[in-house]
């Protein structure tokens, strides 16, 4: 069964939007209706041509064949022009409304809770972002100017049919049962089956990410078969999905034919059976036969595109859902921190309901400390920093700065007071400028240099081949994975928030460099809280109080030479760690 971490917009909400949209370029519009309605006059003045002809013909009439071609020519160069130019303006106003579209759906997922992305994972938002985007983005610039005009093409041609003559209409009515019925049939089973291969989909690039991703830690644990399982089950739900939507095709393509060939065989032979009754003339016949096949690639336009927005509209659902993510907070704009005190109160925390990771942890950090937290691997130290950088909200108790709850500020207030960097790090597609001074705006090139100089990152940026105006990122200069979290640290000097939570944010740097580094933080961070989540013990030695995090608990709370002479799990830690309890080389 699949996993939807992030919600589907209901039908109600995708209509609404989509009309709501498409609204809002009333003039584009109207000019796109116009232009389709003009060019399907002037096709219909083909058959009109010929049923004449063949109408002079019977009688002996005199007939011009030039006037007759000529005039058939110039009504299908007419056409030809209008529909060049109403096609050009559905791409346009198309292009407006995804441009438009795709701008909301990047507010919506820059607006999503960062607890919720990090319980998301991957796998699903990456879909969304990719997978569904180019699906709604063939809607947008092919599925919905065809369908617009096969429908203003379909009402034109069937008032002419009325016009040439009612009773010929009535062969037409055959086709209504036939694609009413079938039609209804798949659309009420389409979109929960598009929905589902979407979802299966995420699953498996999701899987695929984490093997990939988790490569080494995969090899090293025997985990091959296990991981290999995973992505055959992912591929047999999506397989399945697949499936599923190509049965439904499979039934609803052979009802359309047959509804695209009862009306023309029905027109003829009633046609002549009222013709030999004296009720319709050759003429009208004739034109009313044409008609009725040249409803044929309007109706097969319509209902072939009506696919692809079933399609698009069950990605345009899975955009929309995104929406309708829950706030992880409820903030509150009469509450301002009365200082930088940070405090975390009989802290509890559970990712799965029942199984708390963190059983009442209680922490104060004074303003301008600094604090270490070590422990084993998986005993709560991230989970703890995340809660203390107000990433998530506890279960249970509180975590405040300055006596306000962090979960009741305002997201632009609380990256103010506290921030949070990791070990995953993103590189933008920009200059190295750009992906500086994205925290803060107003950075001139000597605030920018002080920075990548804090992170010991100005000698290679300078060589870069256009230094600060290099461009990195996708397409850009590769960097690798330690100059990327030099440029996040660089980005978090120039934020300057007053408490720094760092996971870790120096691990993929070399042992030596990280120390030389994290020495040349602590000076540009200097009367700053720093709360680190260490491997590395020598950042516990120079911090004023080591935290050491075990089972969800805090075991030992005090400095490094106090945890040492106690002899309890920090000394076990540093002697295995440094050998010997002596102090590490300065």
């Amino acid at each position: 069964m699949t996993r939807e971490i992030l919600p589907v917009a209901d039908r109600k909400q995708v209509r609404a939007y989509a009309r709501r949209l498409t609204l809002r370029y009333p003039r584009e519009l109207t000019v796109a209706l116009l232009l389709h309605g003009l060019a399907a006059v002037a096709g219909l003045a083909v058959p009109w041509q010929l049923g004449r002809l063949v109408q002079d013909v019977q009688y002996g009439g005199e007939v011009n064949v030039v006037v007759v071609a000529a005039a058939i020519g110039a009504f299908l160069l007419l056409q030809g022009v209008l529909v060049r130019y109403a096609v050009l303006a559905s791409a346009r106003l198309g292009e407006k409304v995804l441009a438009e579209l795709r701008e909301d759906f990047v507010d919506r997922v820059l607006g999503l809770p960062l607890s919720t992305v990090e319980r998301a994972g991957a796998g699903d938002l990456i879909t969304r972002t990719s997978r569904d985007v180019d699906a709604l983005s063939r809607t947008v610039r092919h599925a919905v100017p065809e369908t617009l005009i096969a429908s203003v093409t379909f009402v034109i041609t069937v008032g002419a049919l009325l016009l040439v003559s009612p009773l010929l209409m009535l062969p037409m009515l055959i086709a209504g049962p036939v694609l009413w019925i079938s039609s209804r049939w798949y659309l009420k089973r389409a979109r929960d089956g598009y929905l589902r291969e979407n979802a299966a989909y995420a699953d498996l690039t999701e899987g695929l990410a984490e093997t990939v991703e988790g490569a080494r830690a995969v090899e090293a644990l025997g985990l091959q078969e296990r991981r290999r399982a995973r992505t055959d089950d992912d591929i047999a739900r999506s397989y399945a999905a697949e499936r599923y939507t190509l049965h439904l095709r499979s039934m609803w393509y052979p009802a359309v034919e047959l509804g695209y060939v009862l009306p023309v065989v029905a027109t003829l032979l009633v046609g002549g059976l009222f013709y030999t009754s004296g009720w319709v003339t050759l003429a009208q016949v004739t034109t009313a036969t044409l008609y009725a096949q040249q409803l044929i690639d309007p109706l097969d336009r319509f209902l072939m595109w009506i696919d692809e927005l079933q399609v698009g509209g069950a990605s345009m659902a899975r955009l929309l859902g995104v929406a309708n993510v829950p706030d992880d907070r409820v903030t509150s704009a009469s509450s301002s921190p009365s200082g930088e005190l940070l405090e975390a109160s009989d802290v509890r925390y559970a990712y799965r309901e029942g199984r708390d990771v963190l059983h009442g942890v209680s922490l104060t950090v004074q303003p301008g400390e600094r604090l270490a937290m070590v422990g084993p691997s998986g005993a709560g130290k991230s989970t703890l920093g995340r809660l203390l950088a107000g990433i998530h909200g506890p279960r249970a108790g509180s975590v405040a700065v300055g006596g306000v709850p962090l979960v009741e500020l305002p997201l632009d207030d609380l990256r103010g007071h506290v921030a949070l960097v990791t070990q995953e790090h993103h590189v933008f597609k920009g200059t190295v400028r750009d992906n500086l001074v994205i925290a803060r705006s107003d950075a001139d090139d000597q605030a920018v240099r002080t920075a990548l100089e804090a992170v010991d990152a100005l000698d290679w940026v300078l060589e870069l081949p256009d230094g600060l105006e290099t461009r990195v990122g996708s397409g850009g200069l590769a960097v690798s994975p330690a100059q990327a979290q030099q440029l996040a640290l660089a980005r978090l000097v120039l934020a300057d928030p007053h408490t720094l939570v760092l996971d870790e944010a120096t691990s993929l740097i070399d042992p030596r460099a990280a120390r030389h580094l994290e020495r040349s933080l602590a000076a540009v961070l200097d009367k700053r809280t720093v709360i680190a989540i260490a491997h590395r013990l020598y950042t516990a030695h120079d911090a004023d109080r080591v935290a050491v995090v075990e089972d969800g608990r805090i075991s030992e709370l005090g400095s490094h030479d106090e945890l040492v002479a106690a002899g309890g799990s920090y000394a076990a830690l540093w002697t295995s760690w440094h050998g010997t309890p002596s102090t590490p080389n300065q």
